[in-house]
């Protein structure tokens, strides 16, 4: 009996239907928007009304872990990859690598170099045969994998946040084969930096630009025609937390500056010993008590940043709200880069869409778990990843999830496997008994000879 008999026999039998899988042509398109430096507890110490109507209609995600080091250009990489930093290649905003001997800063972002150790969910998109689009989104600018977005510009602060947004809703109504777009807005994280996340009176004030700018997302969507029609997911890259002239951490005051070189300063500070690795290492670790100081290989393997030949041979840590300076004053008031597990340092996501639950909140998850849920939100398959659909599925008004779906889906496979393993009982014996009389006297004068039939 040919193997189709059989399929079609199990499927009939246990009441198994064939559907097609929804693919990348009947998915709606995806909006990603990142408030930069969007603190997760901003949303309760501020008047956020426009993102209340936002999330109130959607999902809200009260915090997301996000990943070490917690700055800007290594998580949005991770949010469009699904990757941790050691993974994708974006360990900083400055970078050194020992091999090439190239530099890395945000004013030498452009080379392909430090971003194809990675494919971002753009570059798929455009694999799978529609289009992409971003407004300032790092590394949507860059030949990556050499791939070049069509519908893209080059980074500047000065052009506004509405100007952006035309921009993408444009392109995303004038050409219908554009699947997922993304768009970067530099605030709250400029002023949280300028001012400090303490300073209330400032981050209210640009966090109330920040709630006019997602009032405008929603009535421009609107007009446009794409409100209710596409996914629209808002989130961040990082938070902040507070710094003080009286938390520094000076280093030239516990080792010689003639004995290290600096790649990366604060709160993460990447050194190349240029004297014994010993003694750097033991001159920095009774520097400071309030400062960590890793070899690469000690680095904790619950940040994911040791497996790269971009990680520096020592790696210093400040604690929270402790700036580390070679020597001098406060840089900034307001930092990002500390440790992922701070609350302090996570941001949160909002969602809106056909593809979302309606008024559904969940208390967290983790940053890299965005990929996976974008990919299946556009209809593409993800790349290796870190992420994991199964913990962000209960955002998805059609998918099941908790403890529940985890019971309901176990039941379902054990009555699957008793009804298959039932069906091919019932099949053979039929068989069986439809066969020629020698076949049944064999069977019948040879109790040895039970299971010959089967080596036919």
């Amino acid at each position: 009996m040919q193997i189709s008999v059989y399929l079609y026999a199990l499927i009939a039998c246990s009441g198994l239907t064939l559907s097609a899988l929804e693919n990348g042509s009947d998915a709606p398109a995806l909006l990603l928007v990142s408030f930069d430096g969007f603190r997760a507890d901003y949303l309760n110490k501020y008047s956020l009304p426009n993102l209340e109507k936002f999330f109130s209609d959607g999902v809200l995600v009260r915090e997301l872990t996000n990943v070490f080091t917690t700055k800007t250009f290594p998580n949005h990489y991770s949010l469009v990859t699904g990757l941790y930093a050691e993974s994708h290649g974006m360990l900083a905003s400055i970078m050194y690598d020992p091999v090439s001997k190239k530099h890395f800063s945000i004013q030498n972002d452009s080379d392909p170099f430090w971003w194809d150790e990675a494919i971002p969910i753009w570059v798929s998109v455009e694999e799978n045969g529609y289009r992409a689009a971003a407004a300032m989104w790092p590394g949507t600018d860059v030949n990556i994998h050499n791939h070049t977005l069509k519908y893209t510009f080059k980074y500047n602060s000065k052009v506004s946040f509405q100007a952006r947004l035309r921009n993408l809703t444009q392109w995303m109504t004038e050409d219908k084969s554009v699947k997922f777009a993304a768009l970067y807005w530099e605030e709250p994280d400029w002023s949280g930096h300028r001012y400090g996340p303490d300073n209330t009176t400032e981050m209210g004030n640009a966090l109330k630009e920040v709630d006019s700018h997602i009032g405008f997302l929603m009535d421009h969507l609107n007009k446009t025609g794409l409100w209710g029609k596409i996914n629209v997911i808002i989130t961040s890259d990082h938070g902040m937390t507070q710094c003080s002239p009286e938390r520094l951490i000076e280093l030239d005051k516990c080792i010689s500056a003639g004995s290290y070189t600096v790649v990366d300063l604060t709160p993460v500070a990447a050194i190349i010993p240029l004297e014994d690795n010993s003694t750097v290492y033991k001159n920095l670790s009774t520097c400071h008590e309030h400062m960590k100081v890793y070899l690469k290989n000690d680095v904790p393997d619950r940040l994911h940043y040791k497996n790269n030949e971009r990680i520096q041979p020592i790696i210093l840590v400040a604690d929270e709200g402790w700036t580390i300076v070679k020597h001098g004053n406060l840089p900034r008031l307001g930092d990002h880069g500390y440790d992922n597990m701070l609350p302090s340092m996570h941001p949160f996501l909002a969602a809106h869409g056909p593809a979302f639950r309606k008024g559904y909140k969940m208390s967290s998850f983790n940053s890299v778990d965005l990929y996976p849920l974008m990919c299946h939100l556009v209809g593409i398959s993800p790349k290796a990843n870190n992420g994991s659909f199964a913990r962000v599925r209960c955002a998805l008004v059609n998918e099941q999830c908790g403890e529940l779906a985890l019971a309901v889906g176990i039941v379902i496979g054990v009555l699957i496997i008793l009804t298959t393993f039932t069906c091919l009982f019932k099949l053979m014996k039929n068989r069986d008994a439809s066969s020629s009389r020698p076949f049944a006297r064999l069977e019948l004068d040879d109790d040895d000879a039970d299971d010959e039939p089967l080596l036919e």
